[in-house]
């Protein structure tokens, strides 16, 4: 389902952030047809910054209750891989065994820092990102799809050397292309698109450059749009608000009727099932006399 989605140029496809099973869950009703574990996201629900503090394992293990919550391929955030080729291999062989349906790999040095933080985004070498690329691909072959993710944009660096690098990792066995940018407009992804002439699809992440119409990526042929991390602020917006009322009221009166209702809750989580799991398992001669 996601090598349908992300490695076509034929359909735009949208991937939503999930950093954990209610995410995810809210995702897959509101709609969504395949989720992003974002690394940001699922950092800071740990109580994490986005620069590799929280461990591959504590990953691995959030990518489990997302995928275990909804129906969705998920298309996991491996930022770097966690180290050299050995850790990147061992990371996306235990992603498949949580059952993930691909990983993006960015090329950046471990420990990476997020994207839009700072300036000093160091890169990998070429030969030895291809590598860890290699080795992924060599491990899981097609049972994942793998994302090679560009930070050349994003450290600096001219359209050249992102080219360069995407025909790299191209060699390398990458399904398709993340090109990153942090401009508040998307013609460096533009560009990049003209330029790369879908030698590989492309998937993009406009978390700054959002002002810019749908119609113009599907234009350009834009594999995957990556919705990277709305879900976790949304719920840092609301949960600031309700925290800050609650305080300052001494009372939930005036937010209980912009919060979910605990029978919403029950409804999302899916306690009917259980209850009729209850009358089948634990009483089943009972149930089977009805």
């Amino acid at each position: 389902m996601l090598r349908a989605q992300v490695c076509s140029n034929g359909e735009l496809s949208f991937l939503m952030e999930a950093h954990d099973g209610l995410s995810a869950t809210i995702a897959q009703r509101s709609g969504f047809k395949g989720l992003w574990a974002s690394g940001l996201s699922i950092a800071c629900s740990l109580g994490y910054r986005d620069a590799n503090e929280a461990s591959w394992s504590q990953l691995v293990d959030a990518v489990e209750r997302i995928v275990d919550s909804s129906q969705l391929p998920v298309l996991v955030d491996g930022d770097g891989g966690f180290g050299n080729f050995n850790n990147a291999r061992l990371l996306a062989r235990k992603l498949r065994e949580r059952g993930a349906a691909g990983v993006a790999l960015e090329d950046s040095c471990f420990p990476k820092m997020n994207s839009f933080v700072g300036d000093r985004h160091p890169l990998a070498d070429i030969d030895e990102f291809s590598g860890r690329l290699r080795a992924v691909k060599d491990t899981v072959a097609d049972d994942l799809v793998l994302v090679a993710r560009i930070e050349a944009l994003i450290a600096g660096y001219e359209m050249d050397e992102a080219l360069l690098r995407a025909h790299a990792y191209a060699d390398a066995g990458a399904d398709a292309i993340l090109i990153h940018s942090r401009r508040s407009t998307a013609d460096e992804i533009l560009s990049f698109a003209r330029a790369w002439q879908c030698t590989l699809p492309v998937v993009i992440v406009p978390t700054k450059y959002y002002r810019t119409p749908i119609s113009v990526y599907r234009k350009a042929r834009i594999s995957t749009v990556i919705w990277a991390n709305h879900s976790m602020r949304a719920a840092i917006a609301a949960m600031r608000q309700v925290c800050r009322r609650i305080i300052a009221e001494e009372n939930t009166a005036s937010v209980e009727p912009n919060i979910a209702t605990l029978d919403e809750v029950f409804e999302l989580l899916k306690y009917d099932e259980l209850a009729r799991a209850e009358a089948l398992y634990l009483r089943p001669d009972a149930e089977l006399r009805k």
